[in-house]
């Protein structure tokens, strides 16, 4: 009978200088993990809310600009890419993917068909509202605003507010 290996990619635990850039004053709430913190940069005054999981990769960066804050329960893959900008609010339970499989036929499982990746940029001043989920390759423009349980797969215009499962323009935010 062969030996069986089993491998993991870690524990999540992380010390804040073990992150490839962290700057003054953040904080990391109970609960958060970081995994490939080699990839992950912080800007200053950072919050990150209890059992929050930035999902660094082995390849590509996790950037998070100035005082942006980060809910509670969030979860980030930055298998693609993700920059967000600075004074982003991140609302508790927001995902934010950057990696899917592809589309091979059915003769392959969508489990094993090739891994695509696309980054996500979120732009400063943005607003994702609790539960919302972005998905690789959006960005989400400048001052704009991610209704709560939004699903998006589309860019978003700066200062549009969008909302619904696909999310769709409601309006502009008034100047």
């Amino acid at each position: 009978m062969s030996e069986r290996r089993h491998r993991s990619h870690g524990n999540g635990r992380f010390r804040p200088e073990d992150l490839a850039s962290c700057g003054a004053d953040c904080v990391f709430e109970e609960g958060v993990l970081v995994f490939h913190p080699e990839n992950v940069h912080l800007g200053e005054n950072v919050y990150v809310g209890h059992q929050t999981i930035l999902k660094g990769y082995h390849q590509n960066q996790m950037r998070i600009g100035a005082q942006t804050w980060i809910g509670q329960q969030c979860f980030f893959h930055s298998a693609g890419g993700i920059t967000i900008g600075e004074r982003v609010g991140i609302g508790p339970g927001v995902k934010i993917l950057t990696s899917t499989h592809s589309e091979t036929g059915r003769s392959t499982p969508i489990l094993f068909s090739p891994v695509v990746f696309a980054p996500v940029v979120i732009d400063d001043d943005a607003d994702l509202g609790i539960g919302s989920i972005i998905m690789p390759g959006v960005t989400v423009g400048r001052g704009a605003q991610i209704a709560a349980g939004a699903v998006v797969s589309r860019d978003v215009a700066p200062y549009c507010v969008v909302a619904g499962v696909p999310a769709k323009l409601l309006r502009e935010r008034p100047t």
